[in-house]
Order: C-alpha cells, then sequence, then structure tokens
C-alpha cells in the first residue's frame, strides 16, 4: 500500500485528502509545513507527496530546493498543489522534477488521476506534467 504525504498548513485541504485517498485505498501522513515534510521524507516514511507551496516557516519551495541537493529525497514524487497560477507554477517548477502541478481549487479525480500516474512512473525520472 502507497504512503502519501499530504503538505498543506490548511488542516481543511489536509483532512479532505486524507479522507479522500484512504477511501482509495492509500495510506496518508500529514505535515503541516515543509520542516515536518522533509523530516517525514528524510525517515523513508513517503512513497509521494503532494504539497502546498505557500506555507509558514519552510516553503513548498524550500522543501523542492532541499530536495535537489538530495538524491535520496529526490526519487519521491512530488505533486504541487497550489492556489498560484497553475501556467506560472509549471513554468518556475520546470527541471524541478516535480510530477504534476494541480491547481486550488482542485478536482478530486484530477489529483487521484495525478497521483495514480506519480507512483506508477517511480522507476523513471520524474517528467514535468502539466
Amino acid at each position: 500500500m502507497s504512503r502519501v504525504l499530504i503538505v498543506d498548513d490548511d488542516t481543511g485541504i489536509r483532512l479532505l485528502l486524507t479522507t479522500f485517498l484512504r477511501r482509495h485505498g492509500f495510506q496518508t501522513l500529514q505535515a503541516r509545513n515543509g520542516r515536518e515534510a522533509l523530516d517525514e521524507m528524510r525517515a523513508g516514511n513517503a512513497d509521494l507527496v503532494i504539497m502546498d507551496l505557500m506555507m509558514p516557516d519552510v516553503t513548498g519551495w524550500d522543501v523542492l530546493r532541499e530536495r535537489g541537493r538530495d538524491l535520496s529525497l529526490l526519487r519521491i514524487p512530488v505533486i504541487v498543489l497550489t492556489a498560484m497560477n497553475r501556467n506560472q507554477v509549471t513554468a518556475d517548477v520546470a527541471g524541478k522534477r516535480v510530477s504534476a502541478v494541480v491547481g486550488k481549487p482542485f478536482d478530486l479525480d484530477t489529483l487521484l488521476a495525478a497521483v495514480t500516474a506519480s507512483l506508477d512512473h517511480t522507476d523513471l525520472p520524474a517528467p514535468l506534467a502539466a
């Protein structure tokens, strides 16, 4: 069973995604910020990360930078979940091996498809998916 780490400072979004993904057979973990996310990722607790970019303390951008410097973290697929302009974020994360960028508000089925596709391709270099 795949373990999905949900990283967002919004409790409601974390709870919604936890409930939804568990119904679809995934184990879930939660982090409120990038510092907690990095701790979980370094501990080997996540097969996939769904992460907001704009969070207090350590942001999603910080996590992406740190991930780029650590090959053990780079193997974990990341889906960016953002309220920012999706096209701009997609351009900004190019080269950071992000599996997908999903805009907020998001469609749960679209997010589920991104999760499934990202996990199906963990043995390949993580391409940027729009």
